[in-house]
């Protein structure tokens, strides 16, 4: 009886080994999943700092040479977010792990209280390392160096795009000089800016005879009109 015994632990074990043996590797898994996050953010600037978690012991899935990361709907490269492994074989499955993007650098901030309206200039911010946490923030001094503050801040808040815009180069209420050109032919007139609009951007200016004419903003208070 004892010899039986024997004979059916060695058997048990065995079997546990050849189960194991057919499992996945957890650490193929892991492996994947964090190739995949140093592809996706190797563009990032700043310092990033990648991890993926463990997955359950518990989990357990058939083995595959053909595992494939992705990234689930609605998931993005900042923060904490999740990873997809999918298999590619006949005996498809596929799993999400728990995973966080952390992006350090340096960003600009308020120097001081600024009111609507400031042009910035190079003592208005100063540079703070810290987490990207959101997207927006300004990293560059060239995004941001002799844009227009939209609404007033306090000192030490964070510069976003959203806060400036470009300078005004027509006011409403402006005398303007139009200008067109075509077939090596310059024409131009004189008129009256109805809006405010940075260069670029579409103005309409109403001229002596009363016409409404829509034109793009250029420096220096004059506007182009399109044939």
């Amino acid at each position: 009886m004892k010899k039986r015994i024997i004979i059916f632990l060695c058997l048990l074990s065995l079997s546990s080994a050849a189960l194991a043996a057919e499992k996945q590797s957890h650490a193929e898994i892991h492996r994947v999943a964090m190739e995949f996050l140093q592809a996706k953010t190797q563009d990032i600037q700043g310092k990033v700092s990648l991890k993926v978690e463990d997955i359950d012991p518990r989990v357990a899935f058939p083995p595959c040479s053909q595992l494939e990361a992705f990234l689930p709907t609605g998931a993005q490269m900042r923060g904490k977010t999740s990873i997809g492994i999918r298999c590619n074989e006949k005996t498809s499955w596929s799993l999400f792990i728990p995973a966080s993007i952390t992006v350090t650098m340096n960003m600009l901030v308020s120097s001081r209280a600024l009111q609507q309206g400031t042009v910035i200039g190079s003592g208005d911010f100063s540079i703070q390392s810290g987490e990207l946490t959101q997207p927006g923030i300004i990293t560059d001094a060239t995004q941001v160096t002799g844009q227009v503050l939209k609404f007033s801040i306090g000192a030490g808040q964070l510069f976003k795009q959203d806060m400036f815009r470009a300078p005004y180069a027509v006011t409403q209420g402006q005398t303007v000089q139009l200008f067109s050109e075509g077939g090596g032919i310059t024409l131009r007139s004189e008129g009256k800016a109805l809006n405010n609009a940075a260069a670029g951007q579409t103005t309409q200016v109403k001229v002596a005879s009363g016409q409404v004419i829509n034109g793009i903003a250029r420096e220096n208070g004059t506007v182009e009109v399109r044939p």
